[in-house]
């Protein structure tokens, strides 16, 4: 009689194919997770690069224009002065100067959202008019008119430049925040299902490998019962281990044939005959 049952398969094959498949489930989540973890990581990294940044510029060269207006006042001529900047007015005005320019040039390469290349043109234009005036001022050749009709409404037209440029890249982070937001929302709710339908797969995995790794085992012992009964023997059962049945079957087989089983005493994990 030939033997059918089974398959092509060994036991040591079926059970690697199946713990494979429990790995295969845990890189799947894994993967999911790594993926959209990256995914938002990388969003809140562009919102803190590029309009934080343009945030930063904007407020920079709000101080730089402040620190330069307020050294301009005290560069009009006088009685006393002449039209000449003390020293601390003259460092007052360098500083705010160099920190204006160094944001305004930083802004200028950091040009990321729409009408935002707009606000930064127009800034460039309204400053090299605002130097001009502030180069008047230092040297003395203009009076109190020039400051008041002309170097104040320019130090505001600055400042509504950049406060278009902040009130844009502001925008722009409360709406990418909330796309950050959604899309978090949507990831936990993809978690979630992925993650039902990886516990359904595995509870239904938990059923049926075993039965699976199980079936051969018990076809065998079943066929050795009948083998044992057909033979006139008779075998006391006294377990439901698949294993142990074929292992006493073999060895009444054994007996019965004056057969000797090799004994393998120096191998501790051999399974143990039941005599």
């Amino acid at each position: 009689m030939r033997f059918i049952y089974g398959g092509y398969m060994t036991l040591k094959s079926k059970l690697m194919i199946g713990l494979g498949f429990l790995f295969l489930i845990i890189f799947t989540l894994e993967g999911f997770c790594s993926y959209y973890v990256g995914r938002l990581g990388q969003e809140s990294e562009n919102i803190l690069t590029a309009n934080y940044n343009s945030i930063v510029y904007s407020r920079n060269m709000l101080s730089g224009l402040d620190d330069m207006k307020t050294s301009m006042p005290f560069e009009i001529p006088n009685s006393d002065r002449a039209g000449t900047m003390s020293d601390y007015y003259l460092w007052l005005f360098e500083t705010g100067r160099n920190e204006f320019e160094t944001s305004l040039k930083a802004e200028n390469n950091n040009i990321t959202e729409i009408h935002e290349k707009e606000y930064v043109e127009r800034l460039n234009n309204e400053y090299d008019s605002f130097k001009k005036l502030c180069l008047q001022m230092k040297n003395g050749s203009a009076g109190n008119s020039l400051y008041l009709n002309d170097f104040l409404p320019a130090c505001q037209r600055l400042k509504e430049s950049i406060n278009s440029i902040y009130n844009v890249n502001m925008q722009a982070v409360v709406r990418k925040s909330q796309l950050a937001k959604a899309d978090s929302l949507k990831f936990i709710n993809y978690m979630g299902i992925i993650g039902i339908i990886c516990l359904l797969i595995t509870f239904a995995y938990l059923w049926y490998f075993p039965f699976y790794i199980s079936t051969s085992l018990s076809y065998l012992s079943d066929r050795m019962i009948k083998l044992l009964k057909d033979s006139g023997m008779t075998m006391d059962i006294k377990t439901n281990d698949e294993d142990a049945i074929i292992l006493q079957g073999i060895n009444l087989l054994s007996n019965k044939l004056g057969i000797p089983l090799e004994e393998e005493s120096s191998d501790n994990d051999s399974p143990e005959v039941i005599s």
